[in-house]
C-alpha cells in the first residue's frame, strides 16, 4: 500500500460547517502538516485546487526546502494554462525537487467556478480539452517536438528543453466518474483515482476503467481518496464522527447541497447520492460514513472505527485493486499523527514509507522514571 496525506489549503478545524474550533491555515500551519507527513512516513500529500484553495504550485514549491522525501501531488487544470507552460512548470518542479512531483489532473466540475476562471465549456467539451491537453503535455515532457492541431488546442514546434527527472514524465493521477472522464483516464492516466464509495461501486469503476485501458494496450494503477476517523475503540471513533458534525445544522446542509446541485460532475453527483442531504443512515457501507459530504464538496466519506477494523476495510479495497490511499482527517495535523500511530503498524506499507523516521528512530514515548525506555506494544482495545 501507498499512503498519502492531505494539505488542507481550503481550511481546517475540529468541526465541520462552523468557525468553532477552526484554525488559520497559514503557511506556518501548512508547513507543520507537510513536515509531519514527511517525518511520519507518508509517501506524499495531495494538494487541492480551486478558488477556495491556495495555489498548489506556489505552496508546494515553498515546501520543498522544508521537507526531505515527501512527494507532492500537485493539480494541473487543463483550460487554465497552456500544455507547454504546464510542461515547463512540471519539469522545473521535478528537477529542483529531485523527482518528488506527482501530477493530479483536475478537469473541474463547478460551472460557476469555471466561468469565473474564463472557462465556458460544457462537461464533455472540458474532457475533450483535457484529452488534447494531456496528449500535448505527455509528448512534450517525453522529449518530443510537438505539432498539434486539435479542436481546442494548437501547438506548432513545441519543445521542452529542460526535461523532468522522472521518466518518461512525473506520474499522472486522474479521477473522473463519467464516461467522458473514464475515457480520458484510460488514454492518459497512470493512476486512476476514485472517491470513497462503497466497495461494490468502486469495484465496478475499476473494472470499467481497466477494460477501457486494456482496449488501448495500457495498464493503470488505482487509488482512493478517503477521510479516516480512527480511534483506539469502535465507540470512540463513532463518537468522534458525531462530534465532527455537531455544529452542522439543517440550514447549512441545505445551503451546501444547493451549491452541489449546480455541479455537472458525475463524481460529485455520486457523492451526494450516498446521503441525499440527510443525516439518516450515514453509514452507507460497513464503517464507511458519509457525514462529511453533507457540507464538503469532493471526497465526502470517511472510514470510521478502531485500527483493526479500519485496516480490514482498507484491505477490502486493496483486494479490488486499490494501491494508493489518499487519507485525511480533522484537524489534519493531529490526525496525521493518529493515523500513523494506529494504522501504519497494521498495513503493508510501500518500502519508501517503511524508511520513515517513525519506523527507525526512538525512543517512542516518555522515558519511564528517567531511565527506562518504554516498550512498544499494541494498545488495549
Amino acid at each position: 500500500m501507498r499512503l498519502f496525506w492531505f494539505l488542507p489549503t481550503h481550511g481546517d478545524g475540529r468541526y465541520l460547517g462552523t468557525a468553532v474550533g477552526g484554525r488559520s491555515t497559514d503557511y506556518a500551519y501548512l508547513r507543520q502538516v507537510a513536515q509531519a507527513a514527511d517525518s511520519l512516513g507518508y509517501e506524499g500529500v495531495l494538494v487541492p485546487t480551486g478558488r477556495s484553495c491556495e495555489d498548489s504550485w506556489i505552496l508546494c514549491s515553498s515546501l520543498l526546502p522544508v521537507t526531505s522525501r515527501l512527494r507532492f501531488l500537485v493539480a494541473v487544470r487543463p483550460g487554465l494554462m497552456s500544455p507547454s507552460a504546464a510542461a515547463r512548470m512540471a519539469a522545473t518542479f521535478d528537477r529542483i525537487s529531485h523527482g518528488r512531483l506527482l501530477i493530479n489532473v483536475v478537469t473541474g466540475g463547478d460551472p460557476v467556478e469555471l466561468a469565473g476562471d474564463g472557462i465556458f465549456l460544457d462537461h464533455d467539451a472540458r474532457y475533450r480539452v483535457t484529452d488534447e491537453f494531456l496528449t500535448i503535455w505527455r509528448l512534450l515532457v517525453s522529449g518530443e517536438e510537438v505539432d498539434f492541431d486539435g479542436d481546442h488546442l494548437q501547438v506548432k514546434g513545441g519543445k521542452l528543453l529542460f526535461p523532468p527527472v522522472q521518466k518518461p514524465y512525473p506520474p499522472l493521477y486522474f479521477g473522473g466518474s463519467s464516461a467522458a472522464g473514464q475515457q480520458v483516464a484510460a488514454r492518459h492516466a497512470d493512476v486512476y483515482l476514485t472517491w470513497g464509495e462503497p466497495p461494490a461501486q468502486v469495484a465496478e469503476k475499476i473494472e470499467q476503467v481497466r477494460r477501457l485501458a486494456a482496449e488501448r494496450g495500457r495498464q493503470l494503477r488505482f487509488g482512493i481518496r478517503l477521510h479516516v476517523i480512527v480511534r483506539e475503540t469502535e465507540k470512540e471513533a463513532w463518537d468522534a464522527a458525531e462530534r465532527l458534525i455537531r455544529y452542522v445544522d439543517d440550514e447549512t446542509i441545505a445551503h451546501a447541497q444547493q451549491i452541489f446541485a449546480r455541479f455537472d460532475s458525475e463524481g460529485q453527483r455520486r457523492m451526494v447520492n450516498l446521503h441525499a442531504g440527510s443525516r439518516d443512515s450515514l453509514e452507507i457501507s460497513p464503517n464507511l460514513w458519509a457525514g462529511i459530504g453533507l457540507v464538503r464538496g469532493g471526497a465526502g466519506t470517511a472510514l470510521v472505527g478502531d485500527p483493526q477494523t479500519v485496516a480490514q476495510r482498507m484491505f477490502e479495497y486493496a483486494e479490488l485493486g486499490i494501491e494508493t490511499f489518499i487519507l485525511s482527517g480533522y484537524p489534519h495535523l493531529e490526525e496525521a499523527y493518529r493515523v500513523a500511530e494506529l494504522l501504519f503498524p497494521l498495513l503493508p506499507l510501500n518500502a519508501r514509507q517503511e524508511t520513515g523516521s517513525m519506523q527507525l528512530l526512538g525512543p517512542f514515548g516518555e522515558i519511564v522514571a528517567n531511565q527506562q525506555v518504554p516498550k512498544r506494544k499494541e494498545a488495549a482495545v
